[in-house]
């Protein structure tokens, strides 16, 4: 009997979160071998300033479907509307029937810091949900069974690599992602809706143009890379038996511990 493969999920609170901030690192997992998957817990439908909510949710789950088939990445769909993914138990327990189904070795998560709520909110309800994996007694929504293998939880860069206090963050390690730069480049074009929102809501310049601008900051950040994702690791107590560091183990020369951030580790 051929053995699973392990798998990455990488979670997003909107529609091309996992794009700018996290997908160069899934594709380096899928080049190690790994199922990957992709998901946003919320459905975007803020994400225009003429059309309707619904009209918009429709359209980004087109883009998101299909900037997951560019990768080769199976899409999740999401869960609830924007600006409402809350920390209560009912999110948590939906959140934790699809972590169940899919059983990832790599849980890619935002920044437990960032300019925005539901960023934020994400990152706390995917981190609580993978705590409860293992946990019988917690009902998951729908109904899965508890699994009980290792997850590790890595959390992205903040978009802008800044928290909502304006300071940098300095990411624990690194990911050499300029290999798969142009596939990350494609995926996230797939969000056309956004080009026009994002330049008239927030004054963005270039929609790619400013993704590839960080990968670029981070890549300096590191020192040895020209693109770079960065990345903190979650402790891994309540997630796995032991300390483990499967991006070190499946990326090997494409992934780089932060020496200084390490030593601050005490």
């Amino acid at each position: 009997m051929a053995m699973e493969r392990s798998a990455a999920l990488a979670v997003g609170a909107h529609p091309d979160d996992v794009e700018f901030m996290m997908a160069g690192t899934l594709l380096m997992l899928a080049a190690a071998g790994l199922d990957i998957h992709v998901w946003s817990i919320a459905n975007g439908c803020c994400g225009a300033l003429s059309a309707n909510g619904d009209e918009t949710a429709k359209t980004r789950e087109k883009e998101a479907r299909s900037s997951a088939a560019v990768g080769g990445a199976r899409w999740h769909p999401p869960l609830v509307n924007d600006l409402s993914i809350m920390f209560d138990a009912s999110l948590v327990s939906r959140v934790a029937s699809v972590l169940r189904d899919v059983k990832p070795a790599v849980l890619l998560v935002p920044s437990p810091d960032d300019y925005m709520e539901d960023h934020q909110n994400a990152c706390r309800v995917t981190v609580t949900a993978a705590f409860a994996l293992s946990m019988p007694a917690f009902e998951a929504d729908p109904p899965a069974p508890a699994w009980d293998g290792d997850v590790t939880i890595y959390h992205a860069m903040p978009y802008g690599l800044r928290d909502g206090m304006r300071r940098l963050v300095r990411p624990g390690s690194y990911v050499d992602v300029e290999g798969v730069l142009p596939t990350k480049k494609e995926m996230l074009a797939q969000h056309r809706s956004q080009f026009e929102f994002l330049q008239e809501s927030q004054g963005l310049g270039s929609y790619v143009g400013a993704m590839e601008e960080m990968c670029e900051a981070v890549g300096a950040m590191s020192g040895g890379y020209r693109y770079a994702e960065g990345w903190r690791r979650h402790s891994h107590l309540g997630y796995s038996r032991e300390d483990i560091d499967p991006l070190k183990e499946f990326l090997g020369d494409s992934y780089m511990i932060d020496a200084g951030y390490q030593e601050s580790l005490g």
